[in-house]
C-alpha cells in the first residue's frame, strides 16, 4: 500500500472486489435493477402515506419517515458504486468521500432509532388501545420523529468528524465498496485505540440499545396477543406488527455484524457484502414487505393506481 507524505489525499481508490473481479458485472447488473426498485417502491409508499387519508396515523407517519430514509440511504451510495463498477477507476474523491460517510452514517443511526419507535408505536396500539391516540397523538410523534433525526444527527457528526481526525499519511486506497468509519479507522495510521473504543460505546447506544427496546416492546405485545381470545384477533395483531419484525432483522442482523462484531473476527470482504446487504437489499425489501403483508397499503396502493391510469 502506497503511502505518500500528504496527510489526506485528493481521492480514494475504492478496492472493491478486486480480488474477485468476476463479481463486478453481476454486481453492477444487480445494483441497476434494484436502485430504481428500492426509489420506485419508496416513493410509491410516501405517496399513498400522505394522500391517503385513511393512512394519516402515527404507524404510516413513521413509515413514510422510514421510506425517506432508505431512499436516501441507498442514495448515499449506489451511483458511486455503478460509476466505480461501469468504469476502470475505482474512486471517490476525497470530499465526495466525506460527504458520503455524514449522509450514509446519520441515515443509518436515524433508521436504528425509527424502527424502535415504530415498535413503541406497535407496544401501544396492542398493548394500550384504549390511550393509543392519547399517547401517540400527532406532537408526540412529531417530537418523537425531531429526537431521533438530532441523534442520528450527532451520531454521525460525532464519530465521523473525530474519524477524518486521524492521519492517512498518504494512504489512499481502501479496501471496501464505500466511505465506511471502520474501513477509515482501519486505514489510518498512528494512534486511533481511542476512535475504536468511541466507536464501539457510540456503536452500543445507537444499537444495542434500540434493539433491546424493540426486543422489551414485541415481548410485551407477544403476552398480549396470547391473552386475545378471538383467533381473529390475535391473526390481525400479529399481522400488523410481522412487517415490522422482518424489517429490523433484515437491518440490525447485519448492522451488528459488522459493527459489535470483534474486528478480528471479521473476514476481508465481510464488510463489502454487510454493507450492500443493509444499505441496497434492505431498502429494497421494506417497501414489498410492507406492501405485500398489509391490506391498507395495497389498498392505497391500488386506488393511486387508478387515479393515475384514469387521469390519463
Amino acid at each position: 500500500m502506497a503511502v505518500t507524505n500528504e496527510s489526506h489525499p485528493k481521492e480514494f481508490i475504492l478496492l472493491g472486489f478486486a480480488n474477485h473481479p468476476w463479481l463486478e458485472l453481476p454486481l453492477f447488473v444487480t445494483l441497476l435493477i434494484t436502485y430504481p426498485m428500492a426509489l420506485m417502491g419508496n416513493i410509491a409508499i410516501i405517496l399513498v402515506s400522505t394522500l391517503d387519508p385513511r393512512l394519516h396515523s402515527p404507524m404510516y407517519f413513521f413509515l413514510t419517515n422510514l421510506s425517506f430514509l432508505d431512499m436516501c440511504y441507498t442514495t448515499s451510495i449506489v451511483p458511486q458504486m455503478l460509476f466505480n463498477l461501469g468504469s476502470s477507476r475505482k474512486t471517490i474523491t476525497y470530499i465526495g468521500c466525506v460527504v458520503q460517510l455524514y449522509v450514509f452514517h446519520i441515515m443509518g443511526g436515524t433508521e436504528c432509532l425509527l424502527l424502535a419507535i415504530m415498535s413503541f408505536d406497535r407496544y401501544v396500539a396492542i398493548c394500550k388501545p384504549l390511550h393509543y391516540t392519547l399517547i401517540m397523538n400527532q406532537r408526540v410523534c412529531i417530537l418523537l420523529v425531531s429526537i431521533m433525526w438530532l441523534t442520528g444527527v450527532i451520531f454521525a457528526f460525532s464519530e465521523a468528524t473525530l474519524t477524518l481526525q486521524l492521519p492517512l499519511c498518504g494512504i489512499h486506497k481502501l479496501d471496501h465498496l464505500l466511505c465506511e468509519i471502520p474501513v477509515l479507522i482501519k486505514t489510518a495510521c498512528g494512534e486511533k485505540e481511542s476512535n475504536e473504543l468511541a466507536l464501539s460505546v457510540v456503536c452500543i447506544f445507537i444499537l444495542a440499545v434500540p434493539l433491546c427496546l424493540i426486543l422489551a416492546s414485541y415481548v410485551n405485545i407477544g403476552c398480549a396477543v396470547l391473552r386475545i381470545k378471538s383467533s381473529e384477533g390475535r391473526k390481525k395483531a400479529f399481522g400488523t406488527c410481522s412487517s415490522h419484525l422482518v424489517v429490523v432483522s433484515l437491518f440490525y442482523g447485519p448492522a451488528i455484524s459488522m459493527y459489535l462484531q470483534p474486528s478480528s473476527s471479521i473476514t476481508r470482504d465481510q464488510p463489502k457484502f454487510m454493507a450492500l446487504f443493509y444499505a441496497v437489499i434492505t431498502p429494497t425489501l421494506n417497501p414489498f414487505i410492507y406492501t405485500l403483508r398489509n391490506k391498507d397499503v395495497k389498498g392505497a396502493l391500488k386506488k393511486l393506481l387508478r387515479s393515475i391510469f384514469s387521469s390519463k
